[in-house]
């Protein structure tokens, strides 16, 4: 089925209540991971690039980042029988934005989620029209999520108002939305139980009745933080959503959960682990297949949970 458009994809979760994973990449072998998994699950899949990725692949050339990357995306998914789409993740300045709309990728999110509601809809209605018009859907935000990720800095959370939503929605004509519910960016997500607002999460799908977004949704597998911190790594106390509460979220009208920190985790687990182990490999190859394959593992067990197994 290859490459598609991204609101065909979330668009088709949202009739069918389920979500589609949108895995963070900046590498190859993050893409033959997720690409893998999905092929294996049967399950369509959104591959995420932040604007941190897309500077990093064109080493500072934007344009070139951007290209780079979806034309990696669009050559591998040709060659699988599963529906593949490319997003960009947390767009806050417009020269992104432009880049991913030029190179192809499927959908752009426009995050101005950090100014006040009405600069925040006039952004976003300006992005949407210019995306539109090129065949390119929208994910925008309203709130903020606390925490740290790439170019996403927050001290504080700010729940989503579901009367805003339904405005901001009906206004700019953005086609997914991200309403910050209580979850956080990063490895540290929450110091006791991890506890979502499912009520208001419920209100905003109702008002809005397009397909929702959940972002700082990483897990934080546990068993592969063990291992990181065995081979020498220092993130003990990290945690992050647990995959029942993840799945509840899902059933409430998620159509779309964001995933990096848990592939990050898992993949320098394992390099960890393979370099301690045989300090003698010179080969990246042999260093990096254990890895792809712990993270493809990851993946499949996330798709399992978001119910977009089998699902082609």
């Amino acid at each position: 089925m290859a490459y598609v458009p991204t609101k065909v994809l979330l668009e088709e979760a949202h009739k069918n209540y389920y979500a589609v994973g949108a895995f963070n990449i900046n590498n190859l072998e993050f893409l033959q991971a997720i690409l893998a998994a999905a092929e294996e699950a049967r399950s369509p899949v959104l591959i995420e690039t932040s604007e941190g990725a897309i500077k990093y692949a064109g080493k500072g050339d934007i344009i070139a980042g951007a290209q780079i990357l979806c034309d990696m995306v669009r050559t591998m998914a040709a060659r699988l029988q599963v529906p593949v789409s490319m997003h960009l993740d947390h767009g806050k300045d417009l020269k992104y934005i432009m880049a991913a709309i030029k190179a192809g990728y499927g959908s752009v999110m426009i995050d101005a989620s950090d100014k006040p509601f009405e600069e925040n809809l006039s952004e976003t209605s300006y992005v949407t029209q210019i995306a539109h018009a090129a065949g390119v859907s929208v994910e925008a935000e309203l709130g903020t999520l606390k925490g740290i990720e790439d170019n996403v800095v927050s001290e504080e959370s700010i729940l989503v108002n579901p009367d805003e939503a339904q405005e901001f929605v009906e206004r700019t004509k953005v086609d997914f939305l991200a309403p910050a519910i209580g979850t956080s960016h990063g490895a540290f997500k929450f110091k006791g139980e991890a506890k979502l607002d499912m009520q208001r999460l419920q209100e905003v799908k109702k008002r809005t009745n397009i397909p929702l977004v959940l972002h700082g949704a990483s897990s934080v597998p546990q068993d592969w933080v063990e291992i990181a911190n065995q081979y020498g790594g220092t993130i003990a106390g990290a945690k992050g959503l647990p995959l029942d509460v993840l799945k509840e979220t899902i059933s409430h009208g998620i159509n779309k959960v964001n995933t990096d920190t848990d592939l990050r985790i898992t993949f320098i687990a394992v390099i960890r682990k393979v370099l301690a182990e045989k300090g003698g490999e010179i080969d990246p190859r042999k260093i990096f297949s254990p890895a792809i394959e712990a993270v493809k593992s990851v993946i499949m067990e996330r798709m399992e949970a978001l119910g977009s197994c089998n699902k082609v």
